[in-house]
């Protein structure tokens, strides 16, 4: 008895996205069939094994360091979603949207800096998540590609002349499935139904539909392949969000937001206070956030193929894609003056606060924030290609291949993509937050009169955010390859390629500045309002169920609000037609122009009884960038609320401003099997990964609404001149097939990255724009009322005795005019820049995959342990600028499964560690985090496959934090999701 194929040690990860996820969307029976024949017995491998020896041979026949995932058969990919799977590969982690995973950091370097391909083209990305702005990352989202669509994935760790550029953590492959590498007429079709029970309410299962059908004709010269999938998800989430946290504060400081100092009588209220070397950040706002969403998911597929000849193929291929995202976010929460204030802290150097709170009187009027939220966008993506290969006598093979592909993401309300109506009750004694358990807890005490109920609600505050994107790639390469009949020089590779990429970015905003309300609770009808259980929807945190905790939130009918609002207070006159789709003001455009030219070789060669390989190659890459901008000219301001300051602008004009950058990508892999069944390796490279998209825009954007005092209000520009980060990498690698599917590994990495962006900052005045809180109708205001005059009381003198210096459109009771002679309003600007600071990152990737004999057992182990020569020094003040390279963290995952006789079972564990997620004057991190995840399938003789999933059955819970553990600035419940589903394959 024989295998047909040598088994061999399948890597690590291909198992582990395979074997331990093959039960999830798409199971498939895994078992041996006996397939006899007069001369001998051969065991045919067929299902998830059959897939793990193909990965497994991607990997141990690579010269270089390549990880691979393959479908277990035609529309059977081992995950519902790309990056779900991509997770299990040592060294990769992911970053999840809505509680599915969106995008991928491999060894330590995010999204931004790893390419994502399709069958080796670069593809555009677009996507409007936020709902407010166009998105700055070049990232790919997989969840614009239906797994089911896919054959395989190649993860790319280490550097070749021969792949497009742009990830310095990897270059990911994805592989979509071809007629004619497979024969005849097969294909499948999968029904599944999804219960999300992060559902506030109702229990409707949603549904996901998917298929794929392939057949040849004319004795398979000619190919058709069609695949498609439809998903309709429903779901929602919770969660606390610190809105903004003052910078990071050094003790002796004394200014708006800081704590009292010693002398002050508000210092009686404040527990262990921080030191004057401490550093310390308070809250600015606090909320608790309540989403309800519904995603529809449509992808399909088309190839044609046609092979006329042994030595000639053509294709046509399309790749459609369509994703519709609907949200509506109810939220209350609070807003700090930081005047009478009292708080708790931990000790220092970072120090963090226990709780912090603040106390008004009844004339002030302060309220508490209950907003509606709704973002309706939708992103299309298109690709067409064609590909033409031709094998020529003595080794010659040519190879043409481009495409045009699209991405373009628009809202589909009529009020933009983004729209936050904020509405009040007004009359809050006192507010504050505890930080000592894991959900936060905000509590608020309200004068008589000014109880939590939809008869107290006042309209305030709205803004209409209109946002668009897209992104179009033009590419055309030309590749070919020479094999040699000699006994050192196996083959010569070279090619060209040239990519046009050009990307539109364009936003609006319609802002009415009345935070003090507008129309009386008794004119704003109270069925626009449901109240909901707080406690009851934000469960599953320490810290939801705290006596004190605000007891109340609102489903608010935002459609119906700003119909009343547009009716009685014309919010959208400033939009054209009947809606209130904010005219675009800010209009960027970049265009990248990119040619590339690449040479390799490869060798092989014998040393002693050892075999070894050799792939020497050069990249040549110029890139230049044009990029235009189309912003508005701000002309005045006006303080409208005690800390915000309108802007008034003018439709501004075009600027275009170039760069130009070109590298030399050298690439070198080296492999040998000193011993049967091990492979040493070793490669060196040169990568870059290009500046983001917003990073290259031009143009001045200002931030709104400005913010009171030097250096609150925000201003950015990009900078089309940027070079591109540039790594060089080592990787080393040492693997064991010690059994058939068993195997053991170790590699080693190391990266020098330098040309990092830094984001600069200055203070300084923009556009000679007067600052109205200093002016002189304010400080008028305050010689004759006083020094601690409110805004409210400013205004009103203003407006008697200054009518000149008065504007009665903004605010509830108007707003002081900003004059010339003023003070200017000091920005605090960023503009990004190459800085001369450079970074290493290495680490220690290490995998175990074993099969108990023949039990159907087996486990899959995975660690990867990363170190970078940054970090970010939580106990540096934010004046101080800091450099560090984010995400880079450990990682692991431990998989259980079963698999024999048709029936396969698994249970999955992915873990990450707490890592930097950015920084801006302070550092995010996300704190550790592990997932549990569960499948079991069985297939039927004839096809039939019934499979049941569960993801995070455990509802794992995610935390963000700043400066110290305790300043959190979002902390969310997790959720379960479970699936059932019937799959025909024939």
């Amino acid at each position: 008895m024989t295998w047909k194929r040598k088994p061999s040690f399948v890597n690590f990860m291909a198992t582990a996205s395979v074997v331990a996820l093959g039960a999830a969307a798409a199971p498939a029976m895994a078992q041996d069939t006996a397939d006899e024949s007069p001369e001998e017995n051969v065991i045919v491998v067929s299902g998830i094994r059959a897939s793990l020896q193909d990965a497994m041979n991607i990997k141990r026949d690579a010269v270089g360091v390549v990880d691979a995932i393959s479908a277990e058969d035609i529309g059977k990919f081992p995950d519902t979603n790309l990056a779900e799977s991509l997770q299990r590969i040592t060294g990769v982690s992911i970053d999840r949207s809505s509680g599915e995973g969106s995008t991928v950091t491999v060894r330590g370097f995010g999204p931004d800096f790893n390419l994502v391909v399709v069958n080796g083209r670069q593809m555009p990305t677009s996507t409007l998540g936020d709902g407010f702005s166009a998105p700055s990352s070049r990232s790919f989202d997989f969840a614009n590609l239906a797994s089911e669509g896919v054959a395989g994935v190649e993860v790319y760790k280490s550097g070749r002349a021969s792949l497009p550029t742009g990830g310095i953590g990897s270059v990911i492959n994805i592989k979509t499935p071809r007629p004619l590498d497979r024969p005849g007429f097969q294909g499948s079709i999968g029904v599944k139904g999804v219960y999300d029970t992060s559902r506030f309410e109702g229990t409707d299962v949603t549904p996901e539909i998917s298929g794929i059908v392939s057949q040849t004709f004319a004795d398979d010269r000619i190919g058709i392949l069609l695949a498609g999938s439809y998903q309709d998800r429903k779901g929602s989430q919770a969660q606390f969000v610190t809105g903004n946290w003052r910078p990071g504060y050094a003790g002796a400081e004394n200014n708006w937001g800081t704590l009292a100092q010693q002398g002050d009588p508000r210092f009686a209220n404040i527990e262990n206070r921080p030191g004057p070397t401490d550093v310390y950040q308070v809250p600015q706002s606090a909320a608790y956030d309540f989403y309800n969403f519904r995603r529809k998911r449509f992808n399909a597929q088309a190839v044609l193929e046609f092979a006329p000849t042994d030595t000639l193929k053509l294709r046509a291929d399309y790749i459609f894609s369509q994703n519709t995202f609907n949200s509506r976010q109810d939220s209350i929460g609070v807003w700090f003056n930081h005047n009478d204030t009292s708080s708790s802290w931990t000790d220092g150097p970072a120090a963090g606060a226990n709780f912090y709170s603040e106390n008004f009187t009844a004339a002030e009027g302060k309220d508490l924030a209950i907003t509606g939220a709704v973002g309706s966008n939708r992103s299309i993506n298109h690709s067409i290609g064609g590909n033409i290969t031709w094998e020529g006598l003595g080794g010659l093979k040519l190879e043409l291949d481009g495409h045009h592909s699209t991405a373009e993401s628009k809202p589909t309300s009529p009020y933009g993509s983004g729209i936050a109506v904020g509405t009040a009750i007004y009359g809050v004694r006192s507010q504050g937050v505890d930080y000592t358990s894991p959900l936060p807890v905000i509590s608020v005490d309200l004068y008589p009169g000014s109880e939590i109920a939809a008869s107290n609600i006042r309209p305030a505050g709205n803004a209409f955010r209109n946002a668009y994107f897209r992104d179009e790639i033009n590419e055309v390469s030309f590749r070919g390859s020479y094999d040699f009949d000699a006994s050192f020089i196996e083959s010569l590779d070279f090619g060209v390629t040239y990519v046009e990429n050009k990307v539109r970015s364009a936003f609006g905003v319609i802002q009415n500045d009345t935070w003090g309300g507008t129309l009386s609770a008794a004119d704003t009808p109270d069925d626009l309002f449901n109240p909901r259980d707080l406690p009851g929807d934000i469960s599953g945190l320490g810290g939801g169920n705290d006596p004190s905790i605000i007891p109340t939130y609102f489903q608010i009918d935002t459609g119906r609000l700003i119909q009343l609002l547009d009716s009685q207070l014309g919010i959208c006159d400033r939009a054209p037609g009947d809606t209130c789709l904010a005219p675009f003001d800010t209009d960027r455009s970049i265009r990248e122009e990119t040619i590339a030219p690449y040479i390799q070789s490869f060798h092989k060669f014998t040393l002693g009884d050892a075999e070894g390989s050799l792939r020497l190659g050069l990249r040549y890459e110029e890139t230049t960038v044009d990029s235009s901008a189309l912003t508005p000219t701000p002309t005045g301001t006006v303080w409208a609320a005690q800390n915000e300051i309108s802007l008034i602008s003018t439709p501004g004009g075009t600027s275009t401003l170039s760069g130009k950058y070109d590298n030399w990508l050298p690439a070198i892999d080296f492999s040998l099997e000193p011993f049967d069944d091990v492979v040493l390796r070793a490669s060196y490279s040169h990568t870059i990964t290009r500046p983001t998209y917003n990073n290259l825009q031009g143009g001045i954007t200002l931030a709104t609404p400005l913010r009171v005092g030097a250096g609150g209000s925000q201003a950015s520009a990009g900078n089309p001149d940027l070079l591109p980060y540039k790594s060089k990498n080592i990787d080393l690698s040492a693997e064991w097939y010690y059994d058939n599917a068993s195997y053991v590994s170790v590699g080693f990495f190391h990266k020098d990255v330098k040309n990092f962006i830094g984001g600069g900052t200055t203070q300084t005045p923009l556009f000679d724009l007067p600052d109205p809180s200093q002016g002189a109708a304010a400080q008028a205001a305050r010689a004759a009322l006083g020094a601690n005059a409110t805004f409210d009381q400013i205004v009103d003198w203003v407006r008697v005795n200054r009518p000149a210096d008065y504007d009665p459109n903004v605010g509830s009771n108007g707003g002081v005019i900003g004059r010339t002679g003023d003070p200017d309003v000091v920005f605090t600007f960023s503009q990004p820049f190459n800085s001369d600071q450079s970074a290493s990152l290495w680490g220690w990737e290490f995998a175990l995959q074993h099969n108990f004999w023949d039990t159907g057992f087996g486990v899959i182990l995975n660690y990867t342990v990363i170190n970078s020569d940054t970090s970010f020094d939580n106990t540096l003040p934010w004046t101080v600028t800091q450099f560090a390279v984010p995400g880079a963290s450990d990682s692991a995952n431990a998989v259980a499964f079963y698999d024999k006789n048709g029936f396969q079972a698994r249970v999955a564990y992915n873990w990450r560690d707490k890592f930097l997620a950015g920084y801006d004057q302070d550092p995010y991190y996300i704190e550790s985090y592990g997932q549990v995840d569960a499948s079991a399938s069985y297939e039927f003789k004839d096809g039939l496959t019934v499979f049941v999933e569960g993801i995070n059955i455990f509802n794992e819970d995610r935390t963000g934090t700043r400066r110290n553990d305790q300043a959190i600035y979002f902390a969310a419940p997790g959720y379960a999701r479970y699936a059932a589903g019937v799959r025909f394959t024939w």
